[in-house]
């Protein structure tokens, strides 16, 4: 059982070190909200979200009054749009209603993003899924906090390259139709191999088909936290080292924990998951970068930063689940280069290129995530990025994830802002040389030997 006099030593993490709660997400089921009207279907998704969300800011912040801890976001996950629109939606246009709805709603309740304009087609698209998908670059253009993923591999079924192919084409359209913005649609547009059903985090977050009518996933974040802690074992060996990040993640969960079961009780929903995921901000001293600058690499991208980050990643989570009987999600460490100062600096050094952030991906809680690329990026570029990152995802049996950003009309040297949590990124070079062969010979990269374990 937790108690408040768990949280008194939090205080200084708070105050000091950008300990926060990042989101507390409210997942909700849109099944038994499938009608073949979709005027009617919009109306019922509108009403379920209201009648189940219209409390969860409030209470949010509530929580955040009493007991002290900042709550950063309170976000809803619903249910993959592909799956409950296909019985009313017959044109790409019918599903951007959809997501203009989703846009209504969310603000009415006052969060701060929807995920789960979505479709899960790792192994084949039904029309309803390229329809969704389709629609994309248009309903993010013209909503402002709905979110997108699409799955498109899994260790057990393979990757399904012509979704690959189709969302280069995709993230290129979406880039185009938000470049009034700095193309600013496609950091709401994310790629996934093996998509959790129980993330909190935005944009990938979706409500899975095997949760619950209604439940609450919190994510918490603490990077300064653990670089401060580090900061104290400076010089000592890989086992005080390892032991002290587990314990802070501890620590971090603990206050999860707390903020979700309070969250559960006063909002009437069962408690899903904490996701324990070192998600970095913008601000000084909140940097996954520094952790490994921290640990004994001169900038992220030097050599030894994927064992680094292999380490990171693993204490954060054995930390975690010793604190939490319910730890999902992602968990782990997050290498976004747009919200995190210590990788900007590293890329603004020379120091860490597209290629070194794919290998430290291998280890890394994610993938390839906000990072800005030329606006003349070719889409088959673009696929040729996403099914590599997939590949890591399939092969080790881990989540990756990419969210490119083509920013129409800038190129390698230029820097783009995006405001807000999602930072600022200078522009990162692509390789040129061509995979366009490869990408458009369509069909499915097959499920490795190991998928096969029944």
């Amino acid at each position: 059982m937790i108690n408040v006099n768990e949280v008194v030593e939090t205080n200084e993490m708070i105050e000091k070190e950008n300990l926060d709660v990042r989101t507390i997400t409210l997942g909700i089921s849109l099944l038994d909200c499938i009608s073949s009207d979709l005027d009617q279907l919009c109306k019922n998704i509108y009403d379920k979200i209201y009648d189940t969300a219209k409390d969860l800011v409030s209470t949010g912040n509530q929580i955040s009054r009493e007991f002290g801890i900042p709550i950063v976001n309170k976000r809803i996950s619903v249910t993959p749009i592909a799956l409950v629109g296909g019985a009313a939606c017959k044109t790409s246009s019918d599903f951007v209603q959809i997501a203009r709805t989703l846009d209504d709603v969310a603000k009415k309740v006052g969060v701060n993003f929807i995920g789960g304009y979505s479709a899960l087609v790792s192994k084949g698209m039904t029309e309803a899924d390229r329809l969704l998908i389709e629609s994309i670059p248009e309903a993010l253009a013209t909503t402002d906090v709905v979110c997108s993923s699409i799955n498109v591999g899994s260790t057990k079924t393979g990757i399904n390259m012509d979704a690959v192919r189709l969302m280069g084409t995709i993230v290129k359209k979406t880039a185009e139709a938000t470049k009034e913005n700095d193309s600013l649609g496609c950091a709401k547009l994310v790629i996934f191999c093996n998509a959790p059903d129980d993330n909190p985090f935005m944009a990938g977050a979706f409500h899975g088909v095997t949760e619950s009518d209604k439940i609450i996933n919190v994510g918490v974040s603490g990077p300064g936290v653990v670089k401060t802690a580090l900061e104290s074992v400076r010089g000592e060996n890989f086992e005080v080292l390892c032991e002290t990040i587990k314990k802070t993640a501890f620590k971090v969960t603990r206050v999860g924990q707390l903020v979700a079961q309070e969250a559960s009780k006063r909002l009437g929903v069962p408690f899903g998951i904490i996701d324990l995921s070192l998600a970095p901000t913008p601000a000084i001293g909140d940097s996954v970068a520094d952790i490994l600058h921290e640990i004994g690499v001169e900038h992220a991208g030097a050599p030894g930063t994927t064992a680094a980050l292999a380490l990171l990643n693993d204490q954060v989570k054995k930390g975690g689940v010793m604190a939490s009987s319910y730890v999902g999600g992602l968990s782990g460490a997050f290498i976004p280069v747009s919200e995190d100062q210590g990788m900007i600096n590293a890329v603004n050094a020379g120091c860490l290129t597209l290629e070194k952030l794919e290998a430290m991906t291998c280890v890394c809680s994610v993938g390839l995530d906000m990072i800005a690329v030329p606006g003349d990026t070719k889409d088959t570029t673009i696929a040729g990025i996403i099914a590599d990152e997939m590949a890591i995802g399939m092969i080790n049996q881990k989540t990756t994830a990419v969210r490119l950003i083509p920013v129409i009309g800038k190129g390698v040297g230029e820097t783009v802002e995006f405001g807000g949590l999602l930072g600022y990124a200078p522009i990162m070079p692509v390789n040129q040389f061509s995979c366009d062969n490869f990408v458009n010979r369509g069909g499915r990269i097959p499920a490795p030997v190991h998928s096969f374990k029944n």
